[in-house]
């Protein structure tokens, strides 16, 4: 596998894709579909090959906080959890080879959202296109997987609330629904299908791809505004500058994605200079924007153990719209076969030893955050303040605690409620919105979803970074292609929109300059 560059202090190639994650891996497969394309990817991580701890599918909770994650700190949250950790990848294929692999379409409502604020060309008819690009094996959770109470809980949800079935979330728009995901993965052997397995695996044996594993990336080269290339550091600790003819595509994702331009000296000029970090760009919306779907988790005991059948222990969900005027679903919820009382138990609610959990979450949230440096050297970690719940009118707290009391009236459902032997947090006493409130935000968790801070926006967009072709403002020879350049979230878990920024990315390039 040509997964090593030869040792040397300048190394040169036709464009050099910085992050070997999920759009990353989709802008490298395609650029290099052209024989006489060059890229190198240069990615912080180990390969994935052969990985049986990521490659298998129902393993992605032994991935979290260990060797191949980032894991990024939140800063104190006033009115949430401030212990949130946020899990980064770090192997090839990004966080498509360490999340679940839920994949969902973004609803033609998310995209025309971002059109409508600046995003030109980016509307739902237009982008409908890269979704049947996708290589990636994008099916239901299989029949086998479907666990006995994962079924009961579809037919409860859909009993209570008379919310259509779904079978195939990506079949058609929906503003409410409960079935079995989409996932991205293969069943027969529960084997991921992340962007690495399905983008870069089938062509590690072309001439001209260039993989630099466990490589880092912390600062850009720049001449004048033109972007040539980037530094980065071996495993061994070599310093090496590897040059871009044409362009660099930055995809490192939400949190390395700005971390790297601002150590670059592209950000806030005030922020930088207090750093003292030389202002090479000010370009005052690096960081800023910080979005993420947050969620909270209301934990059953059941009566008894739960069949072991599962593709991923979080198979189904339900979306729910409660305000008919809204555009698409304002509550969604992951159903949870395990009891997942990680942030419960801080509060002192122990863990039962069978259950299962619902975690109403916030699709639209309101809250908006901010990513910053605190050091100017590149090896500290950047602080993630996301803010939430800090909306003005309290939406996304309020959403909480509607989801709490909807996933109590399933509950009470049958044939779910056959199922549980009594609710453990936050328990039958919690009944006020106001102590319901302070449970569902004091217990609240990411799905891992940070996304927006090198949003994208029209030329007047004072505080976009990137313009609607994804290149930042005021330089040249740069894209950005990741999670950062969303304007605002979708409502659905956004792997999918991804990889098909990415996709686009690849038309823009042809398109380009």
């Amino acid at each position: 596998m040509p997964e090593q560059a030869t040792p040397g202090h300048e190394h040169t190639y036709d464009y050099v894709v910085i992050g070997g994650g999920t759009a990353g891996s989709v802008i490298a497969s395609r650029l290099t579909e052209n024989p006489d394309v060059t890229v190198a990817v240069i990615e912080g991580g180990p390969s994935d090959v052969d990985r049986e701890d990521v490659l298998t599918l129902r393993r992605w909770m032994g991935l979290l906080g260990g060797e191949l994650d980032y894991d990024y700190p939140t800063t104190r949250q006033p009115r949430g959890n401030s212990f949130i950790r946020h899990s980064r990848a770090r192997v090839l294929g990004g966080c498509s080879s360490h999340n679940t692999l839920i994949a969902f379409k973004p609803l033609p409502s998310d995209w025309d959202e971002w059109e409508a604020s600046g995003a030109k060309g980016w509307g739902a008819v237009p982008m409908e296109a890269y979704y049947a690009r996708l290589r990636n094996n994008i099916v239901a959770v299989d029949e086998k997987d479907r666990n006995a109470i994962a079924r009961d809980f579809v037919d409860a949800a859909q009993a209570t609330l008379e919310v259509p079935r779904v079978e195939g979330f990506n079949k058609k728009p929906f503003t409410e629904g409960v079935g079995f995901f989409d996932l991205a993965y293969h069943p027969e052997n529960n084997k991921r299908s992340s962007a690495s397995v399905a983008y870069l695996h089938p062509f590690l044996d072309r001439p001209n791809l260039t993989i630099l594993l466990e490589t880092w990336a912390y600062k850009l080269e720049l001449e004048g505004t033109r972007a040539r290339g980037v530094h980065v550091r071996t495993k061994d600790g070599e310093e090496i500058l590897v040059r871009a003819e044409n362009e660099v595509l930055l995809c490192a994702g939400a949190v390395d994605s700005p971390r790297l331009l601002l150590h670059s000296g592209i950000g806030p000029a005030r922020d930088l200079e207090a750093l003292g970090i030389p202002v090479v760009h000010d370009l005052p919306g690096v960081g800023e924007n910080l979005l993420d779907h947050p969620e909270s988790v209301i934990v059953w005991e059941t009566n008894g153990p739960i069949p072991e059948n599962s593709a991923m222990d979080s198979d189904a969900g339900l979306f729910v719209r409660r305000d008919p005027e809204h555009p698409g679903p304002d509550l969604m919820f992951h159903f949870y076969q395990v009891p997942f009382t990680d942030n419960p138990e801080r509060l002192g609610y122990e863990r039962p030893a069978h259950g299962v959990s619902m975690t109403p979450n916030i699709p639209k949230p309101r809250s908006r955050g901010r990513l910053y440096l605190t050091s100017a050297d590149p090896a500290e970690k950047p602080a993630l303040d996301f803010r939430y719940f800090t909306d003005e009118d309290d939406y996304d707290g309020r959403t909480l605690v509607d989801g709490i009391r909807i996933a109590r009236e399933i509950a009470k459902s049958e044939p779910l409620a056959s199922w549980l032997k009594r609710e453990v947090a936050p328990g039958p006493d919690v009944t006020g919105d106001e102590e319901l409130g302070v449970y569902a935000r004091s217990v609240a968790h990411t799905v891992y979803h940070p996304a927006g801070t090198c949003r994208m926006g029209d030329s007047d967009d004072q505080l976009a970074v990137v313009d609607p072709e994804l290149r930042i403002r005021g330089l040249d020879g740069i894209r950005i292609a990741d999670a950062s350049v969303f304007p605002t979230m979708p409502a659905v878990n956004p792997m999918i929109g991804v990889l098909m920024v990415g996709e686009k990315c690849v038309d823009l390039i042809g398109g380009g300059e």
